[in-house]
């Protein structure tokens, strides 16, 4: 069970632009659903939601809500890689505060010290175990736009 203070799954569809669509183009790509990672929910982002959908038996509707994230995030941790990585990072890139003061975040697909770093410092300001790993609580901090700028 999340501590109470995590705000619930966002909910994501057709002509929504920026946070969280990257991160969520980049969990269809984890999930064999090859999407462009542009950040805007076009038509195509929609039909591969719709596929994903219907792979897990859930209502094929193209929005991605309460019943779809928590199928479509891939637990990760230091030393994965791939796009569920990539995502992460999509969502430390949308946090930087930093003005250009610190090194750019890479979103190389490398769950590395930099990202690990992140993570547990996210978790912590969730109030939830900081370990490291991200799994569906932490997913959903950080899709949610918890602590966002």
């Amino acid at each position: 069970m999340p501590p109470a203070q995590i705000a619930p799954w966002p909910l994501v569809k057709q002509g929504d632009k920026f946070f969280p669509v990257r991160t969520l183009q980049q969990l269809l790509r984890a999930r064999q659903n090859p999407v462009a990672v542009d950040g805007i929910f076009g038509p195509r982002t929609k039909s591969a939601v719709e596929v994903f959908q219907r792979d897990k038996g859930l209502a094929a509707d193209g929005i991605v809500g309460p019943n779809t994230w928590p199928k479509l995030v891939v637990q990760v941790k230091r030393g994965s890689t791939g796009d569920a990585v990539r995502g992460v990072q999509e969502v430390m890139d949308h946090h930087d505060q930093s003005d250009g003061e610190a090194p750019a975040v890479q979103i190389d697909g490398i769950f590395g010290p930099r990202t690990d770093a992140f993570v547990r410092g996210f978790q912590s300001a969730l109030g939830t175990p900081s370990d490291g790993i991200v799994g569906p609580i932490t997913w959903r901090g950080l899709v949610s736009g918890m602590f966002a700028g």
